[in-house]
């Protein structure tokens, strides 16, 4: 019998004594005796909600159990397309992304902005390059730490830009099938982690909305100074405008002399009740305009072009 209700029932009987009155057994649905001290560190998990499996928060996540847990795997990267991977610092690319990367610092101080989410109209506009870029050069400033998220269930391509597996990833985490330790990846470049697509799926955006990648956002985002997601173009489908549910804003990707205006404006339309943070402009030949070096720009031979669409 705990202390605590042993005083109660010692204070019953003086009460009864003094009142001449019966005292009735004092009957409890007490549980295991324990003393108070050990009840006030017991901690009770949530249930498994059953509509979506998702797991109750378990031991503490901190970064160190991230570091232990998490896979270190050898990266191949693209080395026409992934800027940041060696010391040219000369190429065509770097220095719009380090303006790039200013500009969502100075946003930043307005608005509450971590998770960005990385689209464009269609496929094949440069996003790809644009959220693998953008996450290599906001963890190039010392101590920042970046999670990469390749969303695009449907035409996942940031595993082979970084020169990685696809799998175990995304799909697999949002099936149920795997935890958030086993999808993450950790490549050469200090602080930049990773999640793959995972394998195809037959229904990715009914995937995207089970509940499960809020509840993984949530829980790794307290680790990371940004999570940058590649999703799938906005017109032709709708998982875009589903995953800038989970996000604080949105960069839209469109590419110079190739998207039309049309399909940029129904795009911008997608997100109209979103935090739409800016455009990137992609694919502009370095000597089109005395004004270029302005713009965030791509590399402008036609090989790179190629290379860095997605």
């Amino acid at each position: 019998m705990s202390r605590i209700h042993e005083a109660l029932k010692r204070a019953e009987q003086e009460r009864a004594t003094s009142q001449g009155g019966h005292l009735e057994p004092l009957h409890t649905t007490e549980g295991p005796v324990m003393d108070p001290i050990q009840a006030s560190t017991v901690v009770e998990h949530p249930p498994v909600a059953p509509s979506t499996g998702i797991p109750p928060f378990s031991n503490p996540f901190t970064f160190d159990t991230l570091l232990a847990r998490c896979a270190q795997t050898n990266w191949s990267p693209d080395a026409k397309s992934m800027l940041f991977f060696n010391s040219d610092e000369r190429k065509y690319g770097v220095e719009e992304f380090r303006t790039l990367r200013s500009r969502l610092y100075q946003l930043r101080e307005k608005m509450s902005l971590k998770k960005l989410l990385i689209t464009s109209a269609l496929p094949k506009e440069g996003k790809t390059f644009v959220a693998a870029n953008l996450a290599q050069v906001l963890v190039r400033q010392h101590g920042r730490r970046a999670l990469l998220i390749d969303a695009d269930l449907r035409g996942a391509r940031l595993h082979q830009a970084l020169g990685t597996n696809f799998t175990p990833g995304l799909s697999e985490y949002l099936l149920g099938e795997s935890d958030e330790f086993s999808i993450m990846q950790r490549g050469p470049m200090e602080n930049l982690f990773f999640v793959p697509s995972g394998r195809t799926v037959s229904s990715p955006a009914e995937l995207v909305a089970n509940g499960r990648l809020k509840f993984l956002l949530n829980r790794v985002e307290p680790l990371f100074d940004w999570i940058i997601i590649d999703s799938p173009p906005a017109v032709p489908v709708s998982d875009a405008s589903l995953l800038a549910n989970f996000c604080d804003g949105v960069l839209i990707v469109v590419r110079s002399n190739t998207t039309p205006f049309d399909i940029a404006r129904k795009a911008r339309q997608e997100f109209e009740d979103k935090h739409l943070v800016g455009v990137v402009l992609n694919g502009i030949e370095p000597d089109s305009s005395p004004y270029s070096r302005y713009y965030y720009g791509s590399y402008g031979n036609k090989e790179t072009q190629e290379t860095i669409q997605g």
